[in-house]
């Protein structure tokens, strides 16, 4: 009885197996006579479309007129570090409260070591965050 089970098995995976390898690589990976590059172009959309899309964004793009340029200092002028504003802060901390904790005594080690009790302070907050230029920081 185990005999015919294993042996029916057998067969089986060998049918299995058999069946595996009777399709060919043209029938599973079809090639289409394309190369890389082509196949890189239809994914990506490089193709000649991509080239006139650009074309067109270059088309529209205009450079920046004197105008443009007077008003961009005074757009991040609060941003910029001059030496009228290095005297006052600009970001300036939000606060982090600090948090006392006492340590009681306790052994400690593989060989128990007394250590006495002490106190340690830590903030509340793990980092230090910075409040925007113009953020209220008064109601903290």
């Amino acid at each position: 009885m185990r005999r015919i089970w294993t042996e029916r098995l057998a067969v089986l995976g060998i049918a299995v197996v058999l069946a595996g390898c009777s399709t060919t690589k043209e029938q599973m990976l079809t090639h289409d006579n394309r190369t890389m590059l082509d196949i890189w172009n239809a994914e990506t959309g490089g193709g000649p479309a991509a080239r006139q899309l650009l074309d067109a964004r270059q088309a529209l793009r205009r450079p920046l007129t004197d105008d443009d340029i007077q008003a961009a200092p005074g757009v991040q002028a609060r941003y910029t570090r001059t030496a009228a504003n290095e005297i006052h802060r600009q970001f300036h901390r939000l606060p982090n409260p600090d948090l006392v904790m006492y340590v009681y005594p306790h052994l400690t080690g593989t060989d128990p070591v007394p250590v006495p009790g002490y106190s340690t302070v830590f903030p509340l907050y793990q980092r230090v965050q910075y409040a925007l230029p113009g953020e209220r920081i008064e109601d903290y």
